[in-house]
């Protein structure tokens, strides 16, 4: 590969350093995506097929075709290009893909004009988002506990409830959670917050409830100036977005749910043999939180996330670590397992969309089941997937973001 970085736009593409920049600033890109970006601004003077890029990017390891599709839009997206408008990578029917924007080779390192200009600008409507492009505030609950909440990306809003675990700075660099705030936000005002007791909120907090987060959460709303809005809830977050859908129906106007539940563990195991299941998982829960036993952690991350590889259950491990303490940890699982909201659910007015991995091995897909039967205008979405939180190089992912943009543009 050429040793040369390339401008195109607002961009650079530094093959040698492997780095991606806008206006100097690094841009994060998942690194298959980028892979796949750097091969085809190296060869932007020809098609590059289909098979020549799954050999490049994936080596001898078989994948699907869908890999390919969702690494080539994630590149798309980290350099403001769509499928639709191609303006940078152009699908070429039946050959394959070619880079057509105008690249000039430059120096290594950023332009001096980036630096001249002391940093990045703030993005176009139709840009990239990222770490550097969002804006953290902090508002009070009634209590005094301070909850941070950030705003990245521009167009018609899109809350998300806090879920566990949240960190609004580290969840860019984190590939748990970084395609999901760039596909979210892409073409829409993201706003999200971090629960009381994680993230860059305060940890110790006088109140530790259900009721606690579905308080904060309408104190996000007021601190943010939204008025009426769609509610993203995913895993717990799901039970926190119907409970304020119920609470404040003039506001939510749509309602997306998923890998979520109406009943925490404790509460839905049927006969002894299940609510034994149950008091044992959460007292293993406790022990492997308090102790920070690296062996439960561990398969505590292959919950979440059972087709992810070694290193991704160690990046979740370590980005747990670094989002709350040992004893909220176990606070917030033990909430967690008495989580009720299916005797409201059936109170909430807005259409809603209940999206749910069919294999799910953290929440059983039996539970967005019970939520599709208890909300009166919800529709239901099983995907193809084991993963309670979709992974960026799973054909779900670009099906997950699919429905939802489409949802919301009804």
């Amino acid at each position: 590969m050429e040793g040369d970085t390339y401008r195109f736009g607002a961009y650079e593409l530094d093959l040698t350093r492997h780095q991606l920049r806008r206006a100097g600033e690094s841009v994060h890109v998942e690194p298959r995506a980028l892979d796949l970006l750097c091969h085809l601004v190296a060869h932007r003077d020809r098609v590059v097929t289909k098979n020549e890029l799954l050999d490049e990017v994936w080596g001898d390891r078989f994948v699907s075709e869908a890999a390919l599709t969702t690494a080539l839009r994630t590149a798309r997206l980290a350099v403001g290009d769509t499928g639709s408008r191609q303006q940078v990578i152009r699908t070429v029917h039946r050959r394959g893909y070619q880079f057509v924007a105008e690249a000039t080779a430059v120096a290594g390192g950023p332009s001096a004009a980036s630096v001249q200009q002391g940093g990045a600008e703030p993005p176009p409507a139709d840009g990239p988002v990222g770490a550097h492009h969002q804006t953290i505030r902090f508002c009070r609950a009634d209590d005094g506990t301070r909850i941070a909440h950030a705003s990245v990306g521009s167009g018609p809003p899109l809350l998300k409830a806090a879920n566990w675990m949240t960190h609004l700075d580290l969840e860019w660099t984190t590939p748990v959670w970084s395609h999901w705030l760039r596909g979210l936000a892409r073409d829409r005002r993201l706003i999200r917050y971090d629960e009381r007791g994680c993230g860059l909120s305060d940890w110790d907090v006088p109140g530790f409830t259900f009721d606690d987060w579905v308080d904060d959460l309408d104190t996000v709303v007021n601190a943010a100036g939204l008025d009426r809005f769609p509610l993203l809830g995913v895993s717990q977050g799901g039970a926190v977005a119907v409970a304020y859908a119920v609470r404040h129906p003039e506001r939510v106007s749509r309602l997306i749910l998923a890998g979520a539940y109406a009943r925490g563990r404790q509460v839905r195991a049927q006969g002894e043999a299940e609510r034994e299941e149950a008091a044992l998982d959460l007292d293993l829960a406790r022990v492997g939180w308090i102790h920070q036993d690296p062996r439960f952690l561990r398969v505590f991350a292959s919950q979440f996330l059972p087709e992810g590889t070694q290193r991704e259950w160690d990046e979740f491990t370590a980005f747990q670590r670094q989002t709350t303490s040992p004893a909220n940890g176990v606070r917030f699982l033990e909430q967690f397992a008495h989580i009720d909201v299916s005797d409201i659910a059936h109170r909430v007015q807005c259409p809603t969309l209940i999206i749910h991995a069919r294999d799910d091995e953290r929440v059983p897909a039996s539970q967005a089941g019970e939520l599709a039967a208890l909300i009166p205008d919800s529709r239901l979405v099983l995907l193809k997937s084991r993963n309670h939180l979709l992974t960026a190089f799973e054909p779900a992912w670009d099906e997950f973001l699919a429905h939802i943009d489409a949802f919301l543009a009804e």
